[in-house]
């Protein structure tokens, strides 16, 4: 069995951060979210991995390697414009050859892992194995309808949902899978849409089994769910002091200071997790927040935040539920005339009191 892993999309709903960013690196309690999904991937013994690379495929490079660190070896797989998912399967046809595979979608979360949707998938042998969660808001998803144990129709953000079960950002898929997405046509967004190949083996007599997923699931497009996966991995953390705590800071709960780390005269409140060499000052870091490396937080309060690399806040009475970019400045200045001073670039969103 091989994996492919789909990196290639612009993550316009995490904007800014994106803009100069892969949203597939965003690090959800100081890991990035990609690697979350290549170890779970690593875990059930698959050793060869296809990442759908685009734009930010020199980054997405940079961070992952050759995979060795993971266990396995990457395949680079260039999609020359995001033009669906099924495309993406499409180009990868030459790397998955006869194989069985995962797709796996670069910026899911999934609590359980993998191993027992794979054993499930090898035991009773469909064509098609899809991941389902109950959501909330399924017109915003790929809906299925099932009739018991057997998915009969699936649909792309339906405007009545048949369900309230969504497609979850992880399959598996036998060669017949090649078949469908070679003979869809693209949809009204000109992307060949992954559910339409889905469907096609339905409509084939082909064998397509569902697996609801029992566990949480995170699709981290959006900073709620980013800010609600950095609660939920931080909650499963244990303490583990690294880094430098002095005798006038209070660590209290689940919290993790990584090596170079420097706590001074704050309180630390988990669950949380301090990257390397960041220096902590007269401050409050409160629960679920996670700051990255080499950040510099003094006489301010954060929580339920993430903080990226080589930030610097100063003097900020309260922040929370927040996503803040690498090498961000955020101050209280005492200029005159007393004024809000604000760069920010595209589809920024600032809430001032």
């Amino acid at each position: 069995m091989k994996a492919l892993v789909l990196s290639g999309g612009k993550g316009t709903r995490l904007r800014p951060i994106t803009h100069t960013s892969a949203k597939q690196l965003v690090p959800v309690a100081n890991k990035p979210i990609l690697f979350y999904g290549l170890e779970a991937i690593a875990a059930v013994g698959v050793k060869e991995i296809g990442i759908i690379v685009g734009d930010t495929k020199n980054e997405i490079r940079a961070a992952v390697g050759d995979g060795s660190k993971f266990g396995v070896k990457i395949t680079y797989i260039p999609q020359e414009a995001p033009l669906g998912l099924a495309h993406a399967v499409k180009i990868a046809q030459p790397f998955i050859g006869d194989d069985d595979f995962i797709m796996f979608l670069g910026d899911n979360l999934l609590k359980d892992g993998l191993q027992s949707i794979v054993d499930e998938f090898t035991t009773k042998k469909p064509n098609a194995q899809i991941l389902l969660a109950r959501v909330p808001t399924p017109e915003q998803f790929g809906v299925a309808e099932l009739s018991g144990q057997k998915v009969i129709k699936l649909e792309e953000k339906p405007i009545n949902p048949k369900s309230d079960l969504a497609l979850v950002g992880v399959y598996l898929f036998d060669k017949n899978i090649f078949t469908a997405v070679n003979a869809i046509k693209p949809s009204k967004r000109n992307e060949l849409e992954i559910t339409d190949a889905i469907q096609y083996l339905i409509d084939k007599g082909f064998t397509v089994h569902p697996h609801i997923v029992k566990g949480w699931w995170k699709d981290t497009g959006k900073l709620d769910d980013m800010l609600e996966a950095n609660r939920l991995i931080l909650e499963t953390k244990e303490c583990k002091i690294d880094g430098s705590v002095d005798a006038q800071s209070k660590i209290d709960g689940k919290v993790v200071i990584e090596k170079g780390a420097n706590i001074i005269n704050s309180v630390i409140r988990g669950p949380a997790i301090i990257g390397e060499n960041t220096l902590i000052k007269n401050s409050y870091i409160g629960p679920y927040t996670s700051v990255y490396f080499n950040v510099k937080v003094e006489n301010s309060e954060i929580e339920h935040s993430i903080i990226l690399e080589n930030t610097r806040i100063k003097d900020i009475k309260r922040l929370e539920d927040s996503l803040i970019g690498q090498n961000v400045e955020i101050s209280r200045t005492e200029k005159r005339p007393a004024a809000y001073r604000i760069m920010v670039g595209d589809s920024s969103k600032v809430e001032i009191i």
